[in-house]
């Protein structure tokens, strides 16, 4: 599937033990790519990288938890690129309670970011961008990152789901908040990507989502 302007696309590889979605994200005339949470598993993502002809310039983390994190070493070792999450996740990747789950999770430390992440943050890929929201709730630093058409919505909005906030840090009034004003209020016809699950729009959501009646 791609998005709806022609000129950036994006590629899905589901990877480690949690089937977390990691998108390669792409404009289709550079082939300049942003990777979105690898996180674990980078053997299965550097082949759809490769066979796409791809030239990956940033790394993007919805979030920081372990299984959206766990293959950031990997990718930025191998390209060499720029690591980018909003400012209040910048403590998760430092996290030693994480580190206890790194075995299951297939993941590996994650290197300190390069980029702090703040709301309206414009993300350059080749000649297209996403547009970084701050939807706080599942985590305090959650971002989605919205196209032209489409939003990559990390763990705050799934199909028939949202985000859970039992975590430390987690908040329900923040997650509600942030569905309700910050996603809800796009386009019925905007694709929602989600961290893990099939993908969704904003307009099903909106009607069917049990969580939002």
């Amino acid at each position: 599937m791609s998005a709806k302007s022609a000129m950036i696309k994006y590629a899905l590889a589901v990877v480690g033990p949690l089937d977390t979605n990691c998108y390669l994200v792409y404009c289709g005339d550079t082939l300049d790519c942003a990777v979105i949470d690898p996180g674990a598993e980078a053997e299965r993502i550097f082949p759809l990288i490769y066979d796409l002809g791809l030239e990956p310039s940033i790394l993007l983390n919805t979030h920081g938890h372990l299984d959206h994190i766990g293959a950031n070493r990997d990718v930025k070792d191998k390209f060499g690129i720029p690591l980018c999450i909003h400012e209040l996740d910048k403590p998760l990747l430092e996290s030693r309670l994480q580190s206890e789950l790194s075995f299951f999770l297939c993941a590996k430390e994650s290197p300190p970011p390069d980029r702090l992440l703040q709301d309206g943050d414009t993300i350059s890929i080749g000649k297209s961008s996403l547009q970084v929201v701050h939807t706080p709730g599942h985590t305090p630093g959650s971002v989605s990152f919205l196209g032209d058409g489409f939003l990559f919505s990390g763990d705050t909005l799934f199909n028939g789901g949202v985000g859970r906030t039992d975590l430390p840090g987690g908040s329900t009034r923040d997650l509600e908040n942030s569905i309700r004003t910050r996603i809800l209020t796009l386009s019925p016809e905007t694709i929602v990507l989600p961290g893990h699950g099939p993908w969704t729009t904003v307009g099903e959501e909106k009607e069917s989502n049990p969580f939002l009646g």
